[in-house]
Order: C-alpha cells, then structure tokens, then sequence
C-alpha cells in the first residue's frame, strides 16, 4: 500500500533554496503543468508524482517513471535523485525545462491499472546582482596630469577600506576628465568617476555575523550611507579650512546614487509570467533571451532553448 500526506506548493517554497527546503513538498497537478523554481546550482524541494486527489488514497502496486529534459531519470543520473515512492529530488540543479512523472497504480486489486501522466515546468533562478550606482565630479589637474590618476587610485582605495568591514566592494566603472566651460567664467577640468558598490557573498565574507547585519540589502544600505557621509565630509571639511582649495577636489552637490537590479545573460525578472518568483532572475524560456546584464528577457521567436543569451 502507499500513503502519503504532503502538502499544498505555496509561494513560500516554490522558489525556496534555504537549508530548510529538503523537507518542503510540492504536489503536481492534470489539470496544468506546476511552475517550480530552483536556484541555480543548488537542490530542488521534493517533487511528488501525486496529486491532490491522489495524495490521500491508498495505492496498489504503483509504478513511477520520471523524464526530465533529456530524457528518462532515474536515481543513477548524477544530480538525481528518486525515492521508492516516487519522490524527485534534483541537486546541483541547472536544467531547467518539463519533467513529467507517469505512475500506474490500481484503487483496489480487482480493478485494472489506471494511468496518469503529471507534468511540472522546473525553472533555474537567480538572485538579482544589486548595487548601488554613484557618480561624483572632482575639480581636477590637467587632464593629462599624473596628479589625477594617482587620486584616482588614493581615492578607491579609501572607498574601498571604508565598506569591506560590511563585506562590500567598490569597482570603478569609469573615470574621465573634461575640460567644462563654466556659467559666466572660463575652462575647468573635471574627473567624472562613476563606480558601483556590491556586497560580497555573506557566506564566504561574513561567517559569524548576525542574521540581519548579514542581509545583502542592509549592508548595501550602510554602505551608501558611509559614502554619503564620506563626500559630506569632505565639504564640510573645506568650509571650515582657511587655506585655499587643493587642486584636486570634491565639487559640491555632484554627488548621485542610482540602484541598480541586474541578472546575468540568459535570466530576466517577469512578475506576469513568474508571480510566484517576482524578484527571482529566472531563467529566460524558449522564445526568449538576454544578451547581457540586462533584467529582462527579450522575444526571440528562433530561440528555442532555456537561458538563451543570443537570438
């Protein structure tokens, strides 16, 4: 006889990949295929080859036989793995596409064998890279001085060194000099420096902190606010000084922050399609793609894979 009590899917666990999600169930459905979201390279909860109706009656003699992608599974397959009562579980997942489940089983021993076919859309995702975005203008030397570039380095390396205690980085996206004609004066030069600042993985970079002082958005939140504080400091600093202005320095009020949601080239967010995973950089599907680090999948009516990053 076989027997199981299992639970509904739910938004909680369909996308979920946290150390909890092994004793998370998902139960499949004739009626349309089950969207399920995995992330990229980790393990998939429990995937049941029963249905409502199915999952609270005695079955004789089932049989269960899964196909993924590629064809059949079973728990010889690397990353697969299957249990007596027909339980799928995928590890290391990055296949995304249809798995569908077969179980023949009768209701009693007289009747003949009944036969069902159970179909689930299993989808890879990512979390979205953000980061803050900043640009700052500095009155410079000439644009072909020494002096700019060797402040240039000075001044990331500050940057850097104030935000690697919350596990953030600074990378430089740009720095060009220009010569700025000024209302009602004449020529200037100005360093445009345009620089991004991410937080690194808190379980190789922040082992022992706290949970809430370890989330990614918090950490990126302190670090704008210790930048912020940093360029008004700066100005602070030199209204208050009576010598004059060094050649090189902050010019007041060019200070902007943008933030910055990105997914890499084959994942994009769609809340229409995935409103189970809206924030999730899910793997772009066929008749879609993304080339770059944009957010969205774009139409491609030739592409005919999963994660696509050309049409």
């Amino acid at each position: 006889l076989f027997y199981l009590l299992t639970v509904q899917p739910s938004k909680r666990f369909l996308r979920s990949a946290g150390p909890r999600h092994n004793s998370l169930k998902i139960v499949g459905s004739v009626i349309f295929p089950v969207k399920v979201y995995v992330k990229l390279n980790h393990s998939s909860p429990r995937i049941l080859c029963l249905t409502n109706h199915l999952r609270n009656l005695e079955l004789i003699d089932p049989i269960f036989q899964w196909n993924g992608p590629r064809g059949g599974l079973s728990s010889e397959n690397s990353g697969v793995q299957i249990s007596p009562t027909g339980t799928l579980m995928l590890r290391h997942f990055n296949l995304s596409g249809v798995y569908t489940c077969s179980i023949v089983y009768k209701l009693t021993a007289m009747q003949p064998d009944k036969n069902l076919i159970i179909k689930y859309l299993i989808y890879a995702y990512s979390d979205p890279k953000n980061y803050y975005e900043f640009t700052a203008q500095y009155h410079a030397a000439p644009c072909n001085s020494s002096h700019n570039t060797s402040f240039e380095k000075t001044l990331l390396q500050i940057l850097s060194k104030l935000v690697a205690e919350i596990s953030c980085e600074v990378t430089l996206i740009k720095s060009e000099c220009h010569h700025v004609k000024m209302q009602r004066g004449g020529l200037q030069n100005e360093i445009f420096f345009t620089f991004s600042v991410a937080s690194l993985d808190r379980e190789k970079h922040n082992r022992l902190c706290q949970q809430s002082s370890c989330d990614a958005s918090h950490r990126l939140n302190k670090a704008k606010h210790l930048i912020e504080r940093f360029f008004k400091r700066q100005v602070e600093v030199s209204r208050k000084s009576s010598e004059p202005l060094p050649q090189i320095y902050y010019i007041e009020g060019t200070l902007q922050t943008v933030w910055v949601d990105r997914c890499y080239p084959g994942y994009g967010m769609n809340a229409q399609i995935h409103p189970d995973c809206p924030e999730c950089c899910v793997i772009c599907s066929p008749g879609s793609y993304n080339p770059s680090n944009g957010i969205h999948c774009l139409r491609c009516d030739s592409s005919l894979i999963y994660g696509a990053t050309k049409c």
